[in-house]
């Protein structure tokens, strides 16, 4: 696999967590707990940058273990509760995520894209 590859992962999880912040932008928990099309919004997002860190710790695991920083086994756990839980998902725990985690990774993908530019 190419650094083109790595990039277009990386850009990929990034825009799915941007999405995830405007999705909730304004909204408070309660909004989000009474809005069926928010909750499966930020869902399907969280799937899609679970989807996109199985692919990366498969193809890429070298920058997975270069980066613990990064909790790549719980992106991939709340991944695999989203596709198969489908029902049974706790909201509250999606809302948390949402509004604690997704900010963090916003924060650290913007440092591992720009220092993988850099470091190549």
């Amino acid at each position: 696999m190419n650094s083109d590859w790595l990039r277009s992962y990386l850009d990929q999880m990034q825009q799915a967590a941007v999405e995830i912040g405007e999705f909730i932008n304004g909204a408070s928990r309660d909004d989000f707990l009474k809005d069926v099309l928010k909750q499966r919004a930020v869902g399907m997002n969280l799937l899609m940058i679970g989807e996109v860190v199985t692919r990366l710790m498969d193809e890429f695991p070298e920058i997975v273990a270069e980066h613990p920083e990064l909790p790549w086994m719980k992106i991939k756990g709340m991944r695999n509760r989203i596709a198969h839980g489908y029902f049974n998902i706790d909201l509250d725990t999606i809302w948390d995520t949402a509004t604690t985690a997704i900010p963090e990774l916003i924060e650290t993908l913007q440092i591992l894209r720009h220092w993988r530019i850099q470091g190549e």
